[in-house]
C-alpha cells in the first residue's frame, strides 16, 4: 500500500503526478498478485477503490494530460472561494432557495438556501482550472476536454482509453452532481463557467465496466467495481442498515451515517453522498468530514517529534494532560475558512514532546466528538453500531478518548484498510463470487471494541480550551 508522494509547486498547492500514479497503481496489483502467490490468470476480476476529491482533466483525443493531479487538500481555489461566498449572487440564491423551501417543503431547496463553497470542494477548482489553464478552456469549447476523478483516469489508462466512465459515489463526492435527480449538476456548472461537456458517464458500482487491456497485466482483467474510497470503507464495514455509523481516520477524517433510501439535503458540516447503486438499490450516506488527521500525525514525525507512530499512543498516556497545550489542524468542520491556520498554543517552558504530541492526538478525538455531536442533532435515524478504520484507528489513546467523549462504543476490525476490502466485495458481488451482503457480513472480523471508561465532562475544560486555540487561528 505504497503512498503517491505530494507535489507542491506553490504554496497552498499539491498535486500528484499522474504517470507516477498509474505506475505506482500497476506495481501494487503486479507485486499483490505475485506477493499471494498466483498469476493473473487466476484474477476473476478487479475491484477499484481511489481518493475522491482530486482530479484531472485530459485531451479526449490525444489522452495528454493539461496539467496534475489536484488534489483534494489543494488550496488554489481560496481567493475564488472568498469571492464566492460574500458575492451578491450567493445571497440572492440563498434568498430564492428559502423561499421555494418554504413554499414547498421540498429538501431539494434546502442544501442551495445555504450553499457556500469550500476550498475541498471540486466544482470551485475545476472553475479555476477553466479560468487559468488555456489548453483545457479551448479543448472544452471543441468538445475534446475530459474531466476524471482517479478512477475515471485509472480507467481510461487500463482500457487504454476504450472506457470513459466513474460511478455514482465518485461522482456524487465531487460537489458537481446532484444526488436528487442523479445528474451532473447544470445550474451549478452555469454558475461557475464549467462546461457540461466534460462530464463522464455515470455507471453502478459493482458493475463490468469492461475489461483492461491485456498488453498491461499479460492478460485481460474484468473491472468489476469502481467505488470511492469513503464509500467503500462503509461497505467493507459492512454499514449496510440505516443508522450504521463509519468512521475512518486516515489522512482526513471521515463521518458516515447509512440514511437508507432518504437522502438528507445538506446541512452545515454535513452533506449527503450516494454511497452505492446495485441494480436497482442505491443507498445514500450523509457525511462529516475533517482534513489533516495522518497528514498532522506524518508532519509530527518528520519534524522528529516521535520515531515510530506506534509509540505515540503510549506517549500521550504517560502525562496526566497536555498542560493547556493545544493543536490545531488547517481543517474546515465548525467553520468555512479556507485561511485557519495550523497552530500549536498554550506552550511553555515545561512542554515537552509528549505534551506535543498528546495535545495532536487529542485534537483529533475532540474534532470527531464536535463532527459526531452534529450528527447526532441533524440526521434524524437513530444511530446503530459505530465502526473505525484507517491507519489512526490503531491508535488506542485517540479510540479511547473518542468513546469516551461521544459515550458510545466503537468497534475496530482487524484490518483497519477498509477502502480496499469494500472494493473487493463490491467486485466479488459483480463477479458472482459471493451471491449477496449476508455472505459479507460473516468475513466480518473484529479486533477491539472500545467502551467508554470517563464520563465525556472530565474533558470539557480541556476542549473549551482547545475550541478558544481554534478561535484564535481563523482568518489567518
Amino acid at each position: 500500500h505504497e503512498q503517491v508522494e505530494s507535489l507542491y509547486p506553490c504554496p497552498g498547492w499539491v498535486e500528484l503526478d499522474p504517470e507516477v500514479l498509474w505506475s505506482q497503481f500497476v506495481g501494487v496489483i503486479k507485486e499483490a498478485v505475485q506477493g499471494a502467490g498466483l498469476h493473473m490468470r487466476q484474477i476473476a476480476g478487479l475491484g477499484i477503490s481511489t481518493q475522491r476529491g482530486t482530479f484531472i482533466t485530459w485531451h479526449k483525443r490525444t489522452g495528454k494530460p493539461f496539467h496534475n493531479f489536484i488534489s483534494w487538500q489543494d488550496l488554489r481555489s481560496a481567493e475564488l472561494v472568498n469571492s464566492w461566498n460574500k458575492s451578491l449572487l450567493l445571497k440572492v440564491i440563498h434568498v430564492i432557495f428559502t423561499v421555494l423551501h418554504f413554499l414547498t417543503g421540498n429538501d431539494r431547496y434546502l442544501a442551495p438556501s445555504f450553499l457556500t463553497f469550500s476550498t475541498q470542494q471540486t466544482s470551485m477548482k475545476l472553475s479555476w482550472v477553466f479560468k487559468n489553464i488555456r489548453q483545457a478552456e479551448e479543448a472544452a469549447k471543441k468538445n475534446n476536454c475530459c474531466f476524471g476523478t482517479v478512477d475515471t483516469w485509472l480507467l481510461y489508462r487500463l482500457t487504454k482509453g476504450s472506457v470513459y466512465a466513474t460511478d455514482y459515489s465518485n461522482a456524487s463526492a465531487t460537489g458537481i452532481f446532484e444526488p436528487f435527480t442523479k445528474c451532473w449538476n447544470p445550474a451549478l456548472c452555469n454558475l461557475l463557467s464549467i462546461p457540461m461537456s466534460v462530464y463522464p458517464p455515470v455507471k453502478d458500482t459493482s458493475f463490468n465496466f469492461g475489461s483492461t487491456d491485456s498488453e498491461i497485466f499479460g492478460v485481460p482483467i474484468p473491472i468489476m467495481a469502481v467505488v470511492a474510497d469513503q464509500q467503500s470503507a462503509m461497505f467493507g464495514e459492512c454499514c449496510f442498515h440505516p443508522g450504521d455509523v463509519k468512521l475512518t481516520m486516515g489522512t482526513g477524517g471521515f463521518w458516515n451515517v447509512n440514511t437508507g433510501e432518504h437522502l438528507f439535503a445538506s446541512r452545515r458540516g454535513l452533506y449527503p453522498l450516494i454511497g452505492w447503486k446495485i441494480g436497482e438499490e442505491v443507498v445514500y450516506l450523509t457525511e462529516g468530514c475533517m482534513s489533516d488527521i495522518g497528514t498532522a500525525i506524518k508532519w509530527a514525525q518528520d519534524i522528529n517529534l516521535f520515531t515510530n507512530v506506534d509509540e505515540t499512543a503510549k506517549m500521550a498516556r504517560s502525562i496526566v494532560d497536555s498542560q493547556g497545550v493545544c493543536f490545531v489542524p488547517s481543517f474546515q468542520v465548525s467553520v468555512n475558512d479556507p485561511y485557519l491556520c495550523a497552530s500549536f498554543m498554550g506552550l511553555k517552558p515545561s512542554t515537552t514532546r509528549n505534551h506535543l504530541v498528546r495535545a495532536i492526538l487529542e485534537s483529533v478525538a475532540f474534532r470527531n466528538k464536535q463532527l459526531y455531536d452534529i450528527i447526532v442533532k441533524k440526521v434524524r435515524i437513530p444511530l446503530q453500531t459505530i465502526r473505525a478504520d484507517g491507519g489512526v484507528s490503531n491508535n488506542s489513546f485517540v479510540m479511547q478518548m473518542t468513546s469516551d467523549l461521544i459515550n458510545k462504543k466503537i468497534e475496530k476490525p482487524a484490518n483497519a484498510d477498509m477502502s480496499s476490502l469494500g472494493a473487493a466485495f463490491l467486485a466479488g458481488l459483480a463477479s458472482g463470487f459471493w451471491t449477496d451482503k449476508e455472505q459479507l457480513k460473516k468475513l466480518r472480523r473484529i479486533e477491539v471494541v472500545f467502551e467508554p471508561q470517563k464520563n465525556s465532562e472530565e474533558y470539557r475544560p480541556a476542549m473549551d480550551t482547545w475550541l478558544q486555540a481554534m478561535k484564535r487561528s481563523l482568518h489567518w
